[in-house]
């Protein structure tokens, strides 16, 4: 409803612009919600932007343009020209204040659009080693790629969220002679685990386990294949358990290791040669990636022979477009920025459009306890782990915390904040407002949805409306941009209005029908802050 009045504005101002001369698309025009609530539900910047082009100035414009906008029509209370030369406009409410019906008719369905039109959109995301537990890096990447599956679900897109398993380069081999290295202490033989080696906890669990389960068999027999086995399948366990427990979940897991069974790379390389995008230097093959902006050629086989860790990664790519051809998005640790233009490259060269893949670079994060940044789990003294941060925070103030903020920035998880009950906790403060609703629901035990209001004071509700308004707006805008953390302020913002109604009014009150429509109102306030926070992975609460 929303969506469609705001549509009508914008068209209406576009085609009046149009009209003064100005050659402008129709995102030139745009309106957006003030900061300040005293200059309308929402505000339109076009006068000030179009002053430099029409060599007038912004108030002149802006008379003109309110001289012709259809207010009735659009379902316009008050248009006016302030400051500069902002349009603030306030909308009808009495007709706005539909958008409740419609809410609670549609329920969690509300919003549901079709943006993607269907697009086939493959989110791979996580990816860690099997070679030890995740950390906190993985942790906001599971975070933001899982949220991101959900709003691009909601909006249309046909999502596949897939997990790639590299289990077949030097790493997993250095995983093999790790496990095997403490095997042979446990029988009391000397092992040196190289630079290059797994020194985690981890890695002398899974020692343990293959001597419990085989005895010193492997003392005595090759042991390659089944420590691979073990260590591999045991590490990849533990990841999808604590992946369990974080609300995230992979539809694909795809391993590194079939791109060789299948002789995947060597079709890449032959197709890449046979284009013309590669040269050999000192006995190695060098691809091109400088053609496509990279600050140097990146070698793909080595002097000795052996692939480079970027070569099972283009035919990885080509195999996930033949698979999902429209739309693929990787979600990558803070030291990839690098790997964009050569994965790009090594795309085109290979006939695709790289346009088709979008890479999203998931920033650093700081642990903080006391104010103070810590770096080593208290349990184990190594690096901090998911499963630490859930056990210590809970999943749901973790998602929280993670998607809130945008993932092109470095961020400060505060521990001491992440646990907290009160309104300071964000995750907190949203569950609340939610389980603060049901509350009332099951106190006042007879009530029966209304299909107009009568007796309330919409006005009161003004906030909250042009909210529950703006839901579908702000899950277009995250979605089309891939910024999930849109989603949390918006929560934000709807509890903290909705705790104000509930501070300053009495919402349960001795009139039934007053009682019931203020009720009707906090039903579909319910029902989109339950919807949005399924979209970020957050559990609502019904009792708090």
């Amino acid at each position: 409803m929303l969506d469609t009045v705001l549509k009508k504005i914008e068209e209406d101002i576009y085609k009046i612009i149009k009209f003064m001369g100005v050659d402008i698309t129709q995102e030139f025009v745009y309106c957006e919600v003030p900061k300040d609530k005293a200059h309308g539900d929402y505000s339109i910047t076009v006068a000030m932007r179009l002053a430099k082009m029409l060599h007038k100035n912004p108030k002149e414009i802006a008379n003109a343009i309110l001289d012709k906008m259809k207010i009735e029509e659009n379902h316009i209370e008050k248009a006016e020209i302030a400051g500069a030369g902002f349009i603030n406009i306030y909308l009808d409410k009495t007709y706005l204040s539909k958008v409740v019906f419609k809410i609670n008719k549609e329920k969690c369905d509300y919003a549901k659009c079709n943006i993607g039109n269907g697009k086939r959109t493959n989110i791979e995301f996580v990816s860690a080693n099997p070679t030890g537990y995740l950390h906190i890096g993985h942790c906001r990447g599971a975070a933001y790629g899982d949220s991101l599956a959900r709003l691009l679900t909601k909006t249309g897109y046909n999502v596949t969220r897939e997990y790639y398993i590299n289990d077949g380069g030097n790493q997993i081999d250095n995983l093999i002679e790790s496990i095997y290295a403490r095997y042979k202490e446990l029988y009391g033989m000397e092992a040196c685990l190289s630079t290059d080696g797994y020194h985690g906890v981890e890695i002398i669990t899974l020692a343990k386990k293959i001597k419990a389960e085989c005895g010193d068999k492997y003392l005595h027999e090759d042991y390659h294949n089944y420590f691979r086995e073990v260590g591999v399948n045991s590490l990849l366990d533990k990841l999808k358990y604590d992946l369990n427990d974080f609300n995230v979940h992979f539809d694909v897991w795809s391993s590194e290791k079939t791109l060789y069974d299948r002789e995947i790379i060597k079709e890449v390389l032959n197709k890449l040669i046979k284009n013309g995008y590669t040269y050999k230097l000192d006995n190695a093959l060098w691809l091109k990636t400088t053609e496509f902006g990279d600050e140097k050629d990146r070698v793909l086989v080595k002097t000795d022979g052996s692939y480079t860790y970027l070569t099972p990664d283009i035919a990885y790519h080509l195999d996930k477009l033949k698979r999902c051809p429209d739309q693929l998005i990787d979600v990558l640790g803070a030291d990839h920025h690098g790997y964009i233009n050569r994965i790009k490259a090594a795309i085109k060269f290979s006939g695709e459009d790289p346009e088709k893949l979008d890479i999203e670079i998931c920033q650093m994060v700081r642990v903080l306890q006391d104010g103070v940044e810590i770096k080593m789990s208290k349990r184990s003294g190594k690096a901090i782990t998911m499963r630490d941060l859930i056990d210590e925070v809970g999943s749901d103030a973790l998602r929280f915390m993670f998607v809130s903020k945008a993932l092109s920035t470095p961020m400060d998880l505060d521990l001491d904040l992440a646990i907290k009950q009160s309104n300071e906790n964000p995750v907190f403060y949203v569950q609340y407002a939610y389980a603060r609703i049901r509350s009332m629901f099951r106190i006042y035990k007879d009530f029966q949805e209304v299909q107009e209001f009568k007796v309330i004071n919409i006005a009161k509700m003004n906030d909250i409306i042009i909210l529950l308004l703006s839901y579908p707006r702000v899950l277009a805008e995250a979605s089309s941009k891939l910024i999930p953390h849109k989603i949390c302020q918006y929560v934000i913002d709807l509890a903290s209005s909705f705790h104000s109604y509930y501070n300053d009014e009495k919402i349960i009150c001795d009139d039934d029908r007053e009682t019931n429509e203020k009720l009707t109102v906090m039903e579909a306030v319910s029902y989109v802050l339950q919807d949005a926070l399924s979209l970020i992975g957050v559990n609502i609460k019904e009792k708090m």
